[in-house]
């Protein structure tokens, strides 16, 4: 019987110190057709003769040194040499557990082309997990258990970049890693929510996520808050923005500014709500700020919400249910 093989890409960064454990973890699945393309992303430590005395024992494990600079760059030269007919990432620095290749590609072969699978996710840490790493998860999981995690797309990456697999046909037709947009996990996530890849509900644990002070997430640049919101507008105004509706930004903090800097950008017109009185009535980028009782003015307004505040968003949600208003047709939350 035939079995598919999967190819797992793998940049790596000075990560030694975990390598062993994440390359064990891969060489004792429960399936085993898989191919590992691992990259060595200028390493300085000792990570690359680290990998290179695995791949002498294991013809499964491929590496290569990235011909260019940083992760997407390392991504494309992985998938450049690869053979799988699915396709999935892993992170140097965290652990499989055994039937996470199984379960992954047991759900595609069972749902199909043009789906997505992915599993439930759990952070570690030697020194403890902080409370907003935790709530992403248990965000994170509960969206992943039903197979919702395209209803909030627009609050945080939806899909955790070192626990997806996908067809290589599918992976392909959406462009793989080739734009360079960063985050690249979260750019990557609304071109399969733009190709209208549906989640495959899962409920199994298939990722242990290490988080530590010198993670690449947490210090670089490129998974700045900022970044975020860039692609956010992008696929936003492109994927979901209705030029017939009036468009509502709720919020004048950092992330509420930098949305109105971006539509005053793009010639795009919009109303600003806050409930800030000092505010209130001032304008901002030549915008007036308005009272949330404006909206009663405005016939069905499309509505981008930057408001954090978790009791706010509570009373922001029933307003839009008392007026029969539905995530990602009429509100977006942004936060």
């Amino acid at each position: 019987m035939y079995k598919p093989l999967i190819s797992i890409l793998t940049p790596f960064k000075n990560t030694e110190q975990y390598l062993t454990n994440c390359i064990e973890s891969v060489i004792n699945q429960t399936y085993s057709n898989w191919e590992l393309l691992i990259i060595d992303d200028s390493s300085t430590d000792g990570s690359y003769n680290l990998v290179k005395s695995f791949a002498e024992r294991d013809a499964r494990i491929k590496l290569f040194k990235n011909s260019g600079s940083g992760i997407i760059d390392a991504l494309q030269l992985g998938y450049s040499k690869s053979s799988g007919d699915y396709i999935t990432r892993m992170d140097s620095d965290d652990i499989m557990p055994k039937n996470k290749l199984e379960i992954l590609l047991n759900n595609l072969l069972k749902h199909g082309k043009q789906h997505v699978a992915t599993g439930l996710v759990n952070y570690f840490s030697q020194q403890g997990i902080s409370d907003g790493y935790s709530k992403y998860e248990t965000w994170l999981n509960n969206l992943t258990k039903t197979g919702t995690n395209y209803t909030e797309i627009y609050k945080e990456c939806v899909i955790p970049s070192p626990c997806w697999m996908i067809h290589r046909e599918d992976f392909d037709a959406c462009d793989g890693f080739n734009p360079r947009r960063y985050p690249e996990d979260y750019d990557l996530t609304f071109r399969f929510y733009k190709n209208n890849y549906k989640i495959i509900p899962c409920d199994k644990l298939l990722h242990y996520w290490r988080d530590y002070q010198t993670r690449t997430s947490r210090t670089h640049d490129n998974y700045a808050e900022n970044t975020f919101l860039d692609i956010k507008m992008h696929y936003f105004l492109e994927l979901d923005y209705d030029k017939t509706r009036p468009l509502v930004v709720w919020g004048a903090g950092w992330k509420g500014k930098t949305v109105a800097k971006t539509l005053i950008k793009n010639n795009i017109p919009f109303e600003w709500i806050c409930d800030n009185p000092n505010k209130i009535g001032k304008h901002i980028y030549d915008q007036e700020m308005k009272p949330f009782r404006h909206l009663e003015a405005i016939n069905q307004p499309q509505s981008i919400v930057t408001v954090a505040n978790p009791n706010a968003q509570i009373k922001i949600k029933a307003y839009f249910k008392n007026q029969n208003m539905f995530p990602m047709t009429d509100y977006f939350f942004f936060c």
